[in-house]
């Protein structure tokens, strides 16, 4: 990978990060509650418009799983993989070191709260109010079909019966991340990327975030979950909806749009 194409990654990944966790941190931390006080509405809309964002500005990839589903489906050199991988957790460290930076006078009066990654939500009991949280499996279901869902879009953007929409791409996959966290994103808190998830989590605990691995939450649902997620998707979709290899018998290639 060239130095550019390197840059490029580390850089859409800061974007996503910056502006992804931001809105976390503001939300937690804004003038109009306690910290903990989530508005899901407004931290999902904000993970949709950083997509959208980082893909408008950079347009390069910045999502390993995805990465890793194009090198299997044979749409990405091999030899870009891992360096797309350290690209991408590089980016999101200094994403989340930004973010640190922006709001770092309330995380420390909060206590540093976890505002950097995904995780269980809360099962809610009307008469207990939060009497638990989703498990470990239900989580890592909902991660699978939420990261499915973003895989099938990506690769339907690229797909030469919606050319009409690729220049509208960012957008597009930004939409369709909205839509995952608003219907999908309860139990797992929709990583869908690992280096959206990884890369803040080590820099969380380097600032002296509490608990972000314990246990092996942290590798499953938005790690491996999403690698899966997205080989999977890529076979199904050239299986039953891409429109070149249903004609051609040939994969389309696939748009640079690998984000989350």
């Amino acid at each position: 990978m060239k130095t550019r194409e390197f840059t490029a990654v580390v850089l859409a990944t800061f974007v996503l990060i910056l502006l992804g966790d931001g809105v976390v941190a503001s939300v937690v931390l804004g003038p109009k509650g306690p910290a903990g006080n989530y508005n899901w509405n407004t931290i999902a809309f904000g993970w949709g418009f950083a997509v959208a964002v980082s893909g408008l500005i950079v347009g390069a990839d910045n999502n390993p799983a995805i990465t890793l589903a194009n090198a299997v489906r044979g749409d990405t050199p091999w030899s870009k993989v891992i360096p797309t991988f350290i690209g991408s957790l590089l980016g999101g460290f200094l994403g989340a070191l930004a973010v640190y930076l922006v709001y770092r006078d309330g995380l420390i009066s909060a206590g540093m709260p976890n505002i950097w990654t995904s995780g269980a939500g809360n099962i809610y009991d009307a008469s207990a109010k939060h009497a638990g949280t989703y498990s470990l499996l239900t989580a890592s279901v909902a991660e699978f079909f939420g990261t499915l869902v973003l895989m099938w879009s990506v690769l339907a953007v690229g797909d030469k019966k919606n050319a009409a929409m690729a220049k509208a791409g960012p957008f597009v996959v930004g939409g369709v991340i909205l839509a995952i966290g608003l219907c999908l994103g309860g139990p797992s808190g929709y990583s869908l990327n690992p280096a959206r998830d990884l890369a803040p989590r080590v820099f969380g605990l380097l600032a002296g975030s509490k608990g972000l691995f314990e246990g092996l939450y942290w590798l499953i649902p938005p790690v491996l979950v999403p690698c899966l997620a997205c080989v999977a998707a890529t076979f199904s979709y050239d299986a039953f909806l891409n429109s070149a290899k249903s004609t051609s018998g040939e994969p389309i290639a696939q748009a640079s749009l690998q984000r989350s």
